[in-house]
């Protein structure tokens, strides 16, 4: 098994190995994976090494890597501007927001024979403050994102994607679907007793838990609904902002932090 990094600004990650087949996911630039076997038309079947999600990308859109050092998540580096202009390979790109740069000394870095500048701040998720002007920063910088099945950028997100970024920053690692989330942190009795950066979940009228979204008080949540939005909460699930009507129903809530 090889590893690699993504080395585009977002690659569409498939159920199958065919533009045609359902996106389960996306890798991020710099974004670090395991390529586990290759299929003809230039595919390869990967697994995150942030969350072990697995699916099908075009081999275009990863490069080949040394293995993560043990030590590389603890220096962990994101971008945490909307978008980031970089040079790569002594081209320009823009990378979304939570672009990984890990690695980054002196403005550059080698990854194998791919060379990276870039020259700014970049975010510490190991060393950064869980408070709620900076988390509320980084969460609102989703605001008006298109939902996308499968997204986890700021070009296209879907609620599970967008609370696993945010969270990401905050180095707390969230597992990709909502209903994995919901299997993590500690749950909340009811939602008067909740704080600002619980995770809210809803189910459908199976009980399968098929929405998340970020609590900003005990009335507010921001969410991927169409697009990332504010809306109203109350004991019931979510209120549209705009209809006034129920959209999700509570399923529960749990605390990570």
């Amino acid at each position: 098994m090889q590893s690699a990094f993504c080395c585009v600004p977002v690659s569409p990650l498939r159920a199958e190995p065919s533009h045609k087949t359902e996106m389960v996911s996306q890798l991020v630039f710099g974004e670090r994976c395991t390529i586990l076997e290759t299929a003809p038309g230039q595919w390869v079947r990967i697994t995150c090494q942030y969350d072990g999600y697995e699916g099908w990308c075009q081999e275009s859109h990863v490069a080949e890597t040394d293995p993560v050092k043990p030590y590389e998540k603890e220096e962990e580096s994101l971008t945490h501007e909307w978008v980031t202009p970089i040079e790569y390979n002594g081209h320009p790109m823009y990378v979304p927001l939570g672009s990984s740069l890990t690695g980054l000394k002196s403005g550059h870095t080698y990854w194998r024979k791919k060379i990276i500048h870039y020259r700014g701040t970049l975010w510490e998720p190991a060393k950064a403050q869980k408070d709620v002007r900076s988390i509320k920063q980084t969460s609102f910088q989703f605001l008006n994102t298109p939902y996308l099945w499968g997204g986890k950028s700021v070009f296209g997100a879907d609620c599970s994607g967008f609370t696993q970024t945010v969270f990401h920053f905050y180095n707390i690692s969230l597992l990709r679907d909502a209903w994995q989330q919901a299997g993590q942190g500690e749950e909340v009795g009811l939602l008067r007793e909740s704080r600002f950066g619980d995770l809210a979940f809803f189910d459908n009228e199976e009980g399968k838990i098929v929405h998340v979204g970020i609590l900003l008080n005990d009335q507010e949540i921001i969410h991927a609904s169409g697009k990332v939005r504010v809306d109203r909460i109350d004991y019931k699930g979510i209120i549209h902002s705009e209809t006034l009507k129920h959209t999700h129903r509570l399923k529960t809530i749990r605390r990570y932090f």
